[in-house]
């Protein structure tokens, strides 16, 4: 089925990066197919895919998801299901952006190579050599307001964190752990994926070998300032 689904959407003009395609929707047949060519019909359809009979259920309640999630720098050596990446890519895919531009590219680091060359780029943490690697990377040209550079950068960033926060939570929600990677020679980087865009965030995305438990956080009086 999934090789079917890949010729009916390169049929239909649809292009999607070398090494990445979005499994065909489990259990849907031809009639009931969306049609590959409206980008919002497969979004739509990779995030009401329905999970393998052995994988982890979907938290659905997003106060659940927002209260277990943890910081996580031990993974298991277990890869990470398709239809699970393709939730956290489509995750990104729904966050808000200024203008509804998208000003941010996502690099989905699938070779182990590239990867052991990102941790010393990203001050040596062993961590960035998780099962699932995405750089957030800011791309401004994409924001078509007409305002100084310095604000469409600023959108860029702001839309780069945005859908690198949505992909750190569907990760939650399908039963994964992340780390959010902030520390990093921008450049270094950059040398390594190849590109002129500069990156904003690293997720890395894994099964915990460990469940954690929650740290302190502030109390909200010291958190939240009231004005009249």
């Amino acid at each position: 089925m999934a090789d079917r689904f890949e010729e009916e959407n390169e049929k239909r003009g649809m292009i999607y990066p070398a090494g990445y395609r979005p499994q065909a929707p489990a259990g849907a047949g031809d009639a009931q197919r969306p049609d590959p060519a409206v980008r919002n019909q497969l979004l739509n359809s990779i995030l009401q895919q329905k999970p393998s009979p052995d994988a982890v259920p979907v938290d659905t309640d997003l106060f659940a998801v927002m209260a277990a999630r943890r910081s996580t720098r031990k993974f298991a050596d277990r890869p990470v299901e398709s239809e699970k990446v393709d939730r956290i890519i489509a995750a990104a895919d729904t966050a808000p952006t200024a203008g509804n531009y998208q000003g941010f590219e996502i690099f989905l680091v699938r070779g182990p190579d590239t990867k052991r060359r990102l941790v010393p780029a990203c001050n040596n943490q062993p961590y960035v050599d998780a099962p699932l690697v995405l750089v957030f990377c800011k791309n401004p040209a994409r924001v078509k307001f007409d305002f100084p550079d310095y604000i469409l950068r600023k959108f860029a960033i702001q839309d780069a964190t945005l859908a690198a926060g949505y992909s750190q939570l569907a990760a939650q929600a399908l039963g994964l752990s992340s780390i959010w990677i902030g520390m990093f020679d921008e450049q270094k980087v950059m040398d390594v994926l190849g590109t002129d865009l500069v990156p904003s965030s690293v997720l890395c995305v894994g099964y915990p070998r460990q469940t954690k438990y929650p740290k302190p956080r502030r109390n909200l009086s010291d958190l939240v300032h009231v004005l009249w």
